[in-house]
């Protein structure tokens, strides 16, 4: 125990941990605000255009899961590389990285244009053709941002595998300032036809910039990881085998994930444009009250998959419990900051009294459960997937989402008539399961002996 105790044979000193944590946290608040005060901005069109805007940025979601599975994997198999002392392997993963999601988002980009009838026709259900109209603008003119948003979250993932959240705090805080000065602009000065294309056109510069600079910074070699100058790209079928195989099942789980929500968008529909905006307003507010659980998520990649490359089990077990410490500690403050502070933000968004009621509730209910649930839900896969244990994550996650996040939703708002609030109550069967089985798994060991290199 006296390496517990010692911060001088840790891997990761106190001041090492805040200085990964804190910039994570800055960034994704800075992500998240920006994203309410461009639904505020978007509403000034009105709920169609709240709910047009809100059901594209679902399949966005899903896409950044996506990019976000590159780079996890990236991200594993570069840290359990430098945890071991192999830096030139670690290098040459960080290059891999970066060429394989941008080529591959390039195909995104062109299936997405393929389907968008399809998308907006079909699975979303019965929405109104001004909700249709809103949400097709808008995602012909943001599809364009799909390359800039793959390079993008690589190159975060390289520089928080390096330990240096700050560099994609800076970064986010650029391309926020650009994407809302851009809003503002385009939707009140220049009265750029629809609020929705004016927000889908701020945020392709918006990411465009920042993958630029990221692409810059990344070619310094002044970093233990950078690219190489060279346009001439070589595949490593060993080292993209390695990225894919944390990242692949990594993205299954969270594009499965995303499907499910998109599914679940489908059933929103079901309750009408007050039920849709009500949703997209409290995704906003939910996905700020989780910031430093999804910070301290992030953070746990690059913790736990350096201590696996070192070999080291109690250091293992030692962060990813003060890890999950921490995160307890974390989102009990966010979560009662923000569902105190939640009457005095309502009235940004312009609401009827009805849609005003349900939002309240729903965010009630998300409250209640990010305090309890949320981290051995999230945290603690993550150290899991740190360790190369994926697929355990993996069907844990997909299984419990089909059957309680899916299943329960259409039980309790269809069958039991429970409304559109009763999806956000599938959602808490769904992370409980979730909890308990991560929980025990980690407990008896199932992670140990999984390392990626």
């Amino acid at each position: 125990m006296e390496s517990e105790n010692n911060d001088l044979k840790r891997i990761f000193s106190g001041k090492d941990l805040a200085k990964l944590i804190f910039p994570l946290v800055i960034e994704l608040m800075l992500t998240l605000l920006v994203g309410m005060i461009d639904s505020v901005m978007v509403s000034s069109a009105g709920e169609a255009a709240v709910s047009g805007v809100s059901l594209v940025d679902t399949v966005f979601q899903l896409l950044i899961y996506i990019f976000s599975a590159f780079g996890t994997g990236g991200a594993v198999v570069a840290g359990q590389y430098l945890g071991a002392g192999q830096k030139n392997n670690a290098k040459e993963t960080a290059q891999q990285l970066v060429w394989f999601s941008a080529f591959s988002s390039i195909v995104i980009m062109v299936l997405i244009y393929l389907i968008r009838g399809f998308l907006l026709g079909h699975v979303y259900g019965a929405i109104t053709q001004e909700v249709h109209w809103n949400a097709n603008r808008y995602l012909m003119i943001v599809g364009l941002s799909i390359p800039a948003l793959s390079v993008y979250e690589s190159g975060a993932a390289i520089f928080r595998t390096m330990g240096n959240s700050k560099i994609t705090m800076m970064l986010s805080a650029i391309m926020n300032v650009v994407n809302i000065c851009g809003n503002a602009l385009l939707i009140y000065v220049f009265k750029m036809g629809t609020a929705g294309a004016a927000t889908a056109t701020a945020t392709v510069v918006a990411r465009y910039t920042a993958a630029v600079i990221m692409i810059l910074l990344l070619l310094g070699t002044n970093h233990p990881l950078y690219l190489q100058r060279t346009l001439k790209y070589i595949p490593d079928g060993n080292k993209i085998k390695r990225i894919l195989q944390i990242g692949v099942p990594n993205g299954i789980e969270n594009g499965l994930f995303q499907v499910g929500k998109i599914i679940l968008a489908g059933l929103f529909t079901h309750f009408g444009t007050s039920a849709i905006t009500a949703n997209a307003v409290c995704l906003t507010i939910s996905g700020i009250q989780v910031i430093p659980g999804s910070a301290i998520s992030l953070a746990a990649t690059t913790v736990i998959a350096r201590c696996v490359g070192a070999g080291d089990e109690k250091q293992v077990r030692f962060y990813n419990r003060l890890l999950l410490r921490i995160s307890y500690v974390s989102m009990l403050v966010f979560c009662g900051v923000f569902w105190f502070g939640f009457p005095a933000i309502l009235p940004l968004y312009h609401l009827s009294e009805q849609t005003a009621v349900l939002a309240t509730k729903m965010i009630l209910v998300h409250t209640l459960g990010a305090i309890g649930i949320w981290p051995l839900t999230f945290v603690l896969p993550s150290s899991m997937r740190a360790a190369g244990d994926v697929r355990f994550a993996m069907i844990t996650s997909v299984a419990s989402m089909f059957v309680f996040r899916l299943g329960a939703a259409y039980l309790f708002a269809l069958t039991f008539g429970m409304g559109a609030l009763g999806i956000w109550y599938a959602m808490l069967c769904d992370w409980g399961f979730r909890a308990i089985v991560f929980s025990l798994h980690w407990i008896s060991g199932g992670w140990k002996n999984k390392s990626i290199i």
